[in-house]
This record gives C-alpha cells, sequence and structure tokens, in this order.
C-alpha cells in the first residue's frame, strides 16, 4: 500500500508542476513590456554567442569577480545585506546554498529561487513564480537589471548564482570559481565557532588547483557535450568525461571523499554535477557511456552526500527529472515523464553506511572542525584568481592543457592523511 502512495504522491506531483508550468500567465508579450520598461536586452544565446571555430563550446568568463573583504573595489561581509539568486537546475548555483546551509549562514546570506521570463524565457532569468513577476525583496523584473545597475555597458548573459547587494540594487559577484571561498572564507566571522571547515588554510592551493581541473573534466563537461555543433568537438567533451570519471572512482575507492576523511569544497563541486547525471543531464548529451550508477564508488559517495540535509534540501530531484515540463500524455513521452517522475529518489539513494569504513577519523566525523582557538582573522587569505576568468579565448579553452594541470593525477588524493582533527 505504501509503495502504491508513493507513486501516486509523485503522478500528482508531475501533474501540478505541468499543471503550474503550463499556467503561470507570464505571457512573452509581458516580459516585452518589463524589458521595455526597464531596458533590458534578449538574453544572448550560448550555442550562438559561445562557440568557438571548431563548433566547440567557451563559455563566456564572469563578469563580477570582485573579490569579498574590506579593501577598495570589494564588497565588505555584512549581515543581512546581499542575497544570493541561484536556480535549481543550475550546478553553478547550487553550490554557495549547500555552503552557506552548511556553515550556518542562512540568517546572514539570504536566497532567492529565478525562474523563467515569459513563455520562451527570452530574457533569461525572471521571476514567473512570484507575485506581479518580480522580485519580493528589489522589484526587477529580471536578474539581467541587478548586472545593468552595476555595469551600464555589460552585454553578456545574466547568469546564476549572482551575489546581490540589496542596498545598492547591483551585482557585486557571479563567480561561481570562487564564490563558495568567500563565503567559507570571509563570512568565517558570522559562521557558527564550530563550524565546519571545508577549505583549510593550509591546503588551499592543493583544494583551487583540483577545483580548477574539476571545472573543464567534470562540472563543465556536460555543458561541453550539449551545447557544442560539431562531431569533433563532442568527442573530445565526451572522452574527457569519461577519463576523468575513471579517475575519480578510483580516486573514491580508497577516501571517503575527495581528500579524505572529511567534506571539502570540492565534494559540493562534484556533487552537484553526478546528481543531475542520471536524472537529467543525460538528456541532452546522446548516448551515455555509463550511469553514474554505474561507478559503485561513486555511487556510494553520491549517495552518502544526498543523505546529508544540506545536498538534499539543495537538489530538488524531481525537478531535475522533469526539466522543462513534458507531456505525459504524448505517445511517446519521454522516460524521465513517465517512469522517472515515479521513482522514489530519496529510497533509490538511501545511504547504507559502508562508506564510513574508509575513514580513520575516530568520532566518525565527516567534517572537519576549525583548530581550538583559530579566529577568524587567522583564518583569512586571499583568495586566488580562477584562469577560468580570464579574456583570452586561448586560456578558457577546455582544449588547452595549460588550464588542466594536477601535481598529482586525479585519481590519487595528495592530502591522504594530512587532513585532521584537533580536538
Amino acid at each position: 500500500m505504501s509503495n502504491v502512495c508513493c507513486i501516486a504522491d509523485h503522478r500528482e506531483r508531475l501533474q501540478n508542476v505541468i499543471t503550474k508550468d503550463s499556467s503561470i500567465g507570464y505571457s512573452d508579450e509581458l516580459a516585452d513590456r518589463f524589458a521595455a520598461e526597464r531596458g533590458v536586452p534578449p538574453r544572448p544565446v550560448e550555442v550562438k554567442d559561445e562557440i568557438d571555430e571548431h563548433g566547440g563550446f567557451v563559455r563566456q568568463p564572469n563578469a563580477f569577480t570582485a573579490k569579498a573583504g574590506d579593501g577598495e573595489g570589494q564588497w565588505k561581509p555584512e549581515k543581512d545585506r546581499y542575497q544570493i539568486y541561484w536556480m535549481k537546475g543550475c550546478n553553478w548555483s547550487n553550490r554557495p546554498i549547500i555552503v552557506r546551509d552548511i556553515l550556518g549562514l542562512t540568517d546572514v546570506i539570504s536566497d532567492q529561487r529565478t525562474s523563467r521570463s515569459g513563455e520562451s524565457n527570452k530574457y533569461g532569468h525572471g521571476f514567473s513564480d512570484q507575485e506581479g513577476f518580480k522580485d519580493p525583496k528589489t522589484g526587477a523584473y529580471f536578474l539581467s537589471e541587478f548586472y545593468k545597475n552595476a555595469d551600464p555597458d555589460f552585454k553578456g548573459r545574466a547568469t546564476t548564482p549572482t551575489i546581490v547587494d540589496l542596498r545598492e540594487k547591483k551585482a557585486v559577484n557571479n563567480d561561481y570559481h570562487r564564490m563558495t571561498n568567500y563565503l567559507e572564507v570571509n563570512f568565517r566571522a558570522f559562521q557558527p565557532e564550530d563550524a565546519p571547515d571545508l577549505y583549510p588554510v593550509k591546503y588551499r592551493d592543493v583544494i583551487d588547483e583540483f577545483n580548477d581541473w574539476l571545472f573543464p573534466h567534470i562540472n563543465n563537461s556536460h555543458y561541453r557535450m550539449a551545447f557544442c555543433q560539431s562531431v569533433e568537438a563532442y568527442d573530445l567533451a565526451f572522452d574527457d568525461f569519461y577519463d576523468s570519471m575513471d579517475k575519480l572512482e578510483k580516486r573514491l575507492s580508497e577516501n571517503r571523499f575527495l581528500f579524505g576523511d572529511y567534506i571539502t569544497d570540492s565534494d559540493i563541486r562534484f556533487f552537484v554535477t553526478i546528481v543531475r547525471w542520471d536524472t537529467g543531464y543525460f538528456r541532452n548529451v546522446g548516448p551515455v557511456k555509463h550511469r553514474i550508477a554505474d561507478y559503485p564508488n561513486i555511487y556510494a559517495y553520491m549517495k552518502e552526500l544526498y543523505s546529508i540535509p544540506a545536498f538534499r534540501n539543495a537538489t530538488f530531484v524531481h525537478d531535475l527529472v522533469l526539466g522543462p515540463a513534458g507531456d505525459k500524455d504524448k505517445l511517446f513521452a519521454d522516460w524521465n515523464v513517465r517512469i522517472g517522475s515515479q521513482i522514489d529518489y530519496d529510497k533509490l539513494w538511501a545511504d547504507d553506511g559502508q562508506r564510513a569504513a574508509l575513514s580513520s577519523d575516530p568520532k566518525g566525523d565527516i567534517y572537519l572542525r576549525h583548530p581550538k582557538g583559530e579566529t577568524a582573522k587567522d583564518y583569512q587569505s586571499e583568495i586566488s584568481v580562477s584562469h577560468w576568468n580570464f579574456e583570452s579565448h586561448d586560456d578558457r579553452c577546455p582544449v588547452n592543457p595549460n588550464n588542466s594541470i594536477l601535481r598529482e593525477d586525479a585519481s590519487i588524493n595528495p592530502l591522504k592523511g594530512l587532513l585532521k582533527n584537533e580536538y
């Protein structure tokens, strides 16, 4: 009986999503009117504006990369001043939400989810599910308004996540390469004293190096496959992703998390991609070589992370499965609409606890804790600049080997046994 109820619940949820999406009343005509009122141009399109001469997708650099801090041109960490704008389906924008929640900053930095603008999403991120189709706190119709307020000459895509200064109604940072690091480091004074340490001072250079490797090989590989316009670019991205997954499968066979016994910033970045692969990403990339479920160590690792509330609460798995609402009554309705929407992922992805055996932590803690006596000032350091934000096309090109060098092969954890809690 419980299983029947569970399936019925998923079917009802599916119908609610489809009904809501098709009856929101936010027409393209309304979006055009709001855009004319605010001087917002149509959103640039990735598959037209970010494709190189070989048909490969080369993602635009982030526009607002100012660092958090007290220096000139920086955005000063303050309570209740900033809001994170994010989207359920966007892997980049789930990352700062997970970090914020893990670090106990939910009462310090607010958040607002974005949605479509009009029927065709002509103007990018909007607020179709909010009263009057406006952002409740600022009255903006479009995320791009915050970009124009910060830089009237901005011409690119407004992206999630974006941190907005609510006082000034301006975008201050959309640099997903380093955004979580600012929350971890520069907002340390606002975190509980015993908050997890996701970005230990001594090893930040190693974590940064690995994160900058994860970006082209894992996080952006889906988009490299989904947006590319040539077979050659597709094959390159395809091979790159699966070769990298093989390395990480080996790494996780000997390590509970990517750097050993404790969750770090890198685990959050890996999780948000792999949790989408079997649920939604596969729709856009063609035949898959392996499902995430076919990697025993990665799959068990993903399930352990999914069992943690901060990860699970930001995932919205059935929204990922459904994507843009499908028609369940079509003769050839896709698998996600017919079957995926009925799966109880909380049950399917229940953690069996077996990976805990890989940990050497005497208390079984999954988080590194700050050393006793460490102050917020002690935890500060200059956050590095990611080369993925450089303007040069060559520097951002996924095939440039200089952008993917690791001191150790990705299959090896260079911090094995080095991360230790000092109780």
